[in-house]
């Protein structure tokens, strides 16, 4: 499985940005997709996923503001990101879990100024 991910950029306190990530390869072995996000320095942190069971899981921090979606050919996953804040700036990863491995797509870097 390979992970392309997109959509970072540079963005105002307030304004809205939209990840994408585009799975490739071995995609029916994918069995969640989410979203990551690392300031450098820092440990990676969880952002929002799917889990397991089909639910949906949202780090505190972006509750109401963060949306997790898919398509339905589940091989790309999207984060809405509204209401962005300083403190959300970061590379945001997308990773894809199989059985066996969790993959990590590169990188997009989300710079949101005050």
């Amino acid at each position: 499985v390979q992970l392309q991910a997109s959509g970072g950029g540079l963005v105002q306190a307030g304004g809205s940005l939209r990840l994408s990530c585009a799975a490739t390869g071995n995609i029916v072995s994918i069995i969640t997709m989410g979203w990551h996000r690392q300031i450098p320095g820092k440990e990676r942190e969880l952002v929002a996923t799917f889990t397991t069971g089909g639910g949906l899981y949202y780090a505190d921090t972006v509750k109401g503001r963060f949306t997790i979606s898919r398509n339905n050919d589940n091989d790309m996953a999207y984060l809405q990101m509204n209401s962005l804040k300083p403190e959300d700036s970061a590379f945001y990863y997308c990773n894809a879990r199989t059985r066996r491995v969790n993959y990590w797509g590169q990188g997009t870097q989300v710079t949101v100024s005050s």
